[in-house]
């Protein structure tokens, strides 16, 4: 009975039923028939969850992110990175990634990014006669680029599955996405320092001043989250308020790209996407508890450690199941599978919790731009009107610069645990 009723679920699940409703009967299947616990487990998970404290972070993150993609804040963003980073060889490029980096770090979107900010970058980098595959490959793949900074939403739902401090896993995520950003922006100075057709950007002192006061408002967002919250002066959840109700004030009060008329049908679609979220995460957690319950992870565990005694090697394990994980799942999903399973087996090898989500973050960014379900990919597709063969050769030599960043990071703890270190002496 119980495995036909498994096979029932994972054929409506290949056919259109929503991963709640799947995670949440398979849930519910194996604690009735399996576990002989009372179902109540699951929902008690879902109590657990609405009260995290971090959970209020969410949908206020998330509805300011989609305040400013609704304004006109991303065309002032990259306005300002071109006035004052454009002169710089293959300027553009490096613009593109400053511009997706922060845009994607206060939306959380992938996709909004691509669609907000890429439309511009593209149509720019065209006009100074960049090569059309090197532009689809840096607009695709930076689609993703900002999810190590803060406030980044699936930092947020990380720590939230494994327990781990948000406030943390902020800090641990600034030196690696820097990294990120810094190989990506080398790898473009040198391509584009060979192709002499690229128009060389020029600015001045005049467009400079006058870029940075269209934009004036918008700049100090990162200085309010990242110094509130290390400052001490407020909690990440915290932030999360100051934020949507600074944004709001900005793009309705004093920029007035947003009309008050609007608030409803924003308000209704970020919190739609987050209400998805809560959902699928509440039902995998109960998911998570069956396994815990019947001792998978130990299972699991013990099996590895038959065949993978050094920490190396684990890692060097772990980073080709969480790219052939990016690669099937979106980061969602995987972040609230795969993470309590994978936590506890990594805790035995002696690998940090924080240091491992920014382990799962990097795998899971690569995710976004590989097939079959990198979501980039499809978007970018839709929006440029491009083939998926030709954006996957597009973004590969990107994806290399990923790769290598990935593995620096996973071998280098201290990229991600040395700022924490410096705070705690602070």
């Amino acid at each position: 009975m119980t495995t036909i009723l498994i096979i029932i679920l994972i054929i409506l699940m290949f056919t259109g039923l929503p991963l709640f409703i799947f995670m949440g009967g398979i849930s519910l299947v194996l604690f009735c028939f399996i576990a002989d616990v009372s179902s109540a487990a699951i929902f008690s998970e879902a109590y657990r969850l609405a009260s995290a404290p971090a959970v209020i972070a969410l949908p206020l993150f998330t509805f300011a992110g989609f305040l400013l993609a609704e304004s006109k804040a991303p065309i002032r963003m990259v306005n300002l990175s071109r006035a004052f980073l454009g002169w710089l060889p293959g300027g553009l490029s490096i613009v593109a990634l400053v511009s997706c980096a922060v845009f994607t770090a206060l939306t959380g979107a992938s996709g909004v990014t691509i669609i907000a900010v890429g439309g511009i970058l593209y149509t720019a980098m065209q006009n100074d006669r960049y090569p059309d595959k090197f532009s689809m490959g840096l607009i695709t793949t930076s689609g993703s680029l900002g999810l190590l900074f803060p406030p980044s939403l699936p930092i947020i739902i990380y720590g939230m599955v494994a327990s781990a401090s948000v406030d943390k896993l902020f800090v641990a995520g600034i030196l690696p996405g820097i990294l990120l950003m810094v190989l990506l922006a080398i790898y473009s100075i040198i391509f584009t320092s060979k192709q002499e057709k690229i128009v060389q950007e020029k600015t001045s002192l005049a467009v400079m001043w006058s870029s940075f006061k269209e934009a004036a408002w918008e700049i100090p967002l990162p200085i309010i989250i990242l110094g509130g919250i290390y400052g001490g002066i407020f909690t990440a959840s915290e932030a999360a308020a100051v934020t949507a109700f600074y944004v709001a004030l900005v793009e309705i009060f004093i920029k007035r790209d947003i009309k008050l008329r609007q608030l409803p049908r924003l308000m209704r679609e970020s919190m739609i996407l987050i209400g998805g979220i809560l959902i699928i995460l509440s039902t995998a957690l109960g998911f998570t508890n069956f396994l815990v319950d019947q001792q998978v992870p130990m299972k699991l565990f013990a099996a590895i450690k038959a065949h993978i005694t050094s920490h190396l090697t684990f890692l060097l394990a772990l980073n080709g199941f969480l790219i052939i994980v990016g690669c099937l799942m979106d980061i969602f999903s995987a972040l609230i599978i795969v993470v309590p399973i994978i936590l506890p087996i990594a805790q035995f090898y002696g690998v940090d919790p924080i240091h491992l989500g920014i382990i799962f973050l990097l795998n899971l960014e690569i995710g976004y731009s590989t097939p079959p379900v990198g979501v980039n990919l499809f978007i970018s597709s839709f929006r440029f009107k491009k083939s998926i063969p030709y954006l996957w050769r597009s973004v590969a030599p990107f994806l290399i610069i990923y790769v290598i960043t990935l593995i620096i990071v996973t071998y280098i703890p201290a990229i991600s645990l040395k700022l924490l270190e410096f705070s705690k002496a602070r």
